[in-house]
This record gives C-alpha cells, sequence and structure tokens, in this order.
C-alpha cells in the first residue's frame, strides 16, 4: 500500500535534562538573595539608609532631593565624591553623591557605608551651613 501522504513524525518528547544529564539551568541565585542585587542599587540602598538616619534629627530634610549619579558632569582637577546645591526658583535644594567615585575608594560594602555616610552629612551640613559634627555627632568617629 503505497500512500501518497507521509505518516506524521512521533511526537517530540518534552526534554527533562540538557544533553550532558546535568539538569536545565537557573538562575545562578533566586531574586529574594542579595546576589541578585545590583552594585547601583545596593549603592541607592546605602545613601537612602543614611539619608532616613539624619531625617529623624533634621526634619527639613524631607524637602531636599538626595540623588545618586555615577560621576560627575564636569572634569575637574579633584573628583568629589558629592555636592551640594541649594534651592533655587521652583527647583528643591539637592544633594547629589557620586556612586564610582566612592566605590573606587572603598574595598567592602561597611568601608562604602561609613563612606557615604560622611559623604551625606559634609554635603547636608554645607547646605544648612553647619559644621558635619553638629548634622551627626558620630561623624568622623567610625
Amino acid at each position: 500500500m503505497d500512500s501518497s501522504v507521509p505518516p506524521l513524525p512521533p511526537e517530540p518528547r518534552p526534554r527533562r535534562r540538557d544533553r550532558h544529564g546535568r539538569g536545565m539551568r537557573g538562575p545562578v541565585a533566586p531574586p529574594q538573595v542579595p546576589l541578585s542585587v545590583s552594585r547601583a542599587e545596593s549603592f541607592r540602598d546605602l545613601v537612602q539608609d543614611s539619608v532616613e538616619r539624619l531625617e529623624r534629627r533634621w526634619p527639613q530634610l524631607t524637602d531636599v532631593d538626595f540623588l545618586v549619579l555615577d560621576v560627575p558632569g564636569s572634569l575637574e582637577d579633584t573628583v568629589p565624591l558629592g555636592r551640594a546645591l541649594s534651592a533655587a526658583k521652583g527647583q528643591p535644594a539637592q544633594i547629589v553623591v557620586y556612586r564610582r567615585p566612592v566605590e573606587i575608594r572603598t574595598k567592602s560594602r561597611d568601608e562604602r557605608a561609613l563612606l557615604v555616610h560622611e559623604v551625606v552629612v559634609e554635603q547636608v551640613a554645607e547646605l544648612l551651613g553647619l559644621s558635619p559634627e553638629s548634622v551627626d555627632p558620630r561623624y568622623g568617629q567610625d
């Protein structure tokens, strides 16, 4: 019996393993593990923690915008770690922390957290016209 219609190929079986038998590949770490957090997000969290710590003591900081930028926009002789910008017409005061210069100067997360807090305290002190020690009594002690 010759038929002009070829027979249907068998249904492909679902793959249960990869071709080397090691199992299907998945994510390196689940989303709730800190590995899945980028360096930029981790840095932003450090800045936010520092700001929240200072806002308890200085409620007027709720009107200040805190920004994280990768690098300063202009080329200067020294690379700033942060910058404070006073309020202008229709613009709130801003404090900018530069992520890459801070990361380059630190080796561990603990060092980074201390330096971020120092930068935020120094910029808040400049904005308020106070000394860093009066903004945060623990400034420079860690």
